[in-house]
């Protein structure tokens, strides 16, 4: 009888009282006895039979519980203005705070950017060689692992950038495609050194 209770145990989508169990068993079953040795039985393997609220479940063993759990990176989404944001810096670069905000039409927030620092897809590049030496921002390996890209070569055309993430609605007004391996720039900023570590609210003066 012991192996009819262990089947309906193992069966149930959830635990069962002895009542419920005694009503699919012939009339005069000993459903207590059944219990006591099912739980003799599984005492000490991984899985146990226990009571829970007069209710008989087995479960896994709680010295074993370890074992079920699963540690799982929940991706964080990025915001419209963040999109736009990295999809600028992305064709543009090395672009300025400023030059974002030109092409976007509109100012970026404090943690716009920070965001996107944090994360690993943006970049300090240099400085700029203009009057208050400007902060120059670039893509980082990380933006190319993202996003399945060999290198920026490989950056999708405008029509693409909806497909591909980069941008989640309407392109900013005024945004251009330009060759994303110019270098032109290159010339006309110096690299951030050791040492030189650019205070992120500098770059936002006037915010």
């Amino acid at each position: 009888m012991e192996r009819r209770v262990e089947a309906l145990l193992f069966a149930a989508a959830g635990p069962l009282s002895a009542a419920e169990i005694a009503r699919r068993l012939p009339e005069g079953t000993d459903v207590g006895a059944a219990i006591s040795g099912l739980r003799k039985r599984y005492e000490g393997r991984g899985v146990e039979l226990e009571c829970v609220a007069d209710r008989w479940r087995f479960r896994t063993a709680p010295d074993l519980a370890f074992l079920m759990t699963e540690e799982r990176e929940e991706p964080r989404r990025l915001s419209k203005a963040a999109l736009e944001t990295l999809a600028i810096i992305a064709y543009h670069q090395p672009v300025t705070r400023a030059e974002i905000e030109s092409v976007r039409g509109v100012s970026i927030s404090r943690g716009t950017l920070d965001l996107l620092l944090e994360m690993g897809f943006v970049r300090l590049r240099g400085r700029r060689r203009t009057p208050g030496r400007p902060v120059t921002y670039a893509t980082a390996d990380r933006f190319l692992e993202h996003f399945g890209l060999a290198s920026l070569y490989d950056l999708p055309g405008a029509a693409e950038m909806k497909a591909a993430g980069l941008l989640d609605l309407s392109l900013p007004t005024g945004f251009e495609v330009p060759d994303p391996s110019r270098g032109s720039d290159a010339d006309e900023e110096d690299p951030i050194e050791d040492g030189d570590q650019p205070e992120f609210a500098q770059d936002f003066v006037g915010d």
